[in-house]
């Protein structure tokens, strides 16, 4: 009987102890750490594909070379890109745990504020420094956003020019890398319906490959500003939660200040009295 009694006591323990760590689980922030893992992950993953697979189309169908030494060229650039994408993999893979930890530590203070736990100004002063950055950094995703979308809109073109070629018979068609920006004035680099290489390109699975990728980077982009907006709801209510707590901290200071003060009086009263 008694070994039943404690084995349930046992257990009982072992359920209020999973319920408080389950209480203290920033679900928010880890909400917008899982949107912005996600997010980045796509970015990164099929941005950098995407880019590789953009040299191969332009080597064999549109017959570019690498220029020689030190010129900055759209492979030069494709490859500044690319490690572009590896500092924002890394980045932002520390700053979600940074978020991620700040979350828990906020949830703590507010679930704790009559324990042992103390608010301090230097937390209040990290908080809104994460308000801050996150702020800028959900401008700098708009931005990545709206430069990701520019190779979804030439592949566009280009699988539209595909396509149209195949439904009407003897369109002749013209691509110029030129009015996007790819090479200079005067470089040509145009390739037409009628050329050999044209339809190769239509007829092979890599321009298809690449241009989904550019959407699924795009999508990833725009998961990150929505990641980054969640974010600044968060840390805002937060810092707004973390704000009153202070107040109702000093609140208590001083009640528990007065309480021992009129404590203290008490004493001396009654010691005089006898």
């Amino acid at each position: 009987m008694e070994e039943n009694m404690e084995e349930g006591q046992t257990q009982k323990g072992c359920f209020e102890c999973c319920i408080k760590c389950l209480g203290g689980i920033p679900y928010a922030s880890l909400i917008a750490t899982i949107l912005l893992y996600a997010g980045v992950a796509l970015f990164c993953g099929c941005g950098h594909e995407a880019l590789s697979g953009t040299v191969n189309i332009l080597q064999t169908y549109f017959e570019m070379a690498r220029t020689a030494g030190d010129t900055l060229d759209v492979f030069t650039m494709i490859d500044i890109f690319k490690y572009v994408i590896y500092g924002i993999a890394a980045a932002f893979f520390v700053y979600g745990i940074l978020l991620m930890v700040e979350g828990f530590f906020t949830t703590g203070a507010i679930k704790d504020l009559y324990g042992d736990f103390k608010i301090t100004t230097c937390g209040r002063c990290v908080s809104a420094w994460f308000i801050m950055l996150t702020y800028l950094f959900m401008l700098a995703w708009l931005g990545v956003t709206a430069f990701t979308s520019l190779p979804v809109y030439m592949y566009f073109n280009l699988w539209t020019i595909c396509r149209n070629t195949t439904l009407v018979e003897g369109a002749n068609l013209c691509l110029d890398l030129r009015q996007f920006g790819i090479v200079t004035i005067g470089e040509e680099k145009k390739i037409c319906t009628v050329s050999e290489n044209f339809l190769r390109m239509c007829e092979s699975t890599e321009l298809n490959m690449t241009f989904h990728l550019f959407i699924v980077a795009l999508a990833g982009a725009g998961a990150a500003v929505i990641a980054m907006v969640h974010y600044l709801m968060v840390l805002s209510a937060n810092w707004a939660y973390v704000k009153d707590a202070c107040r109702m901290q000093k609140y208590e200071d001083i009640k528990s200040k007065e309480e021992q003060e009129l404590h203290e009086e008490c004493c001396k009263v009654s010691f005089k009295m006898m």
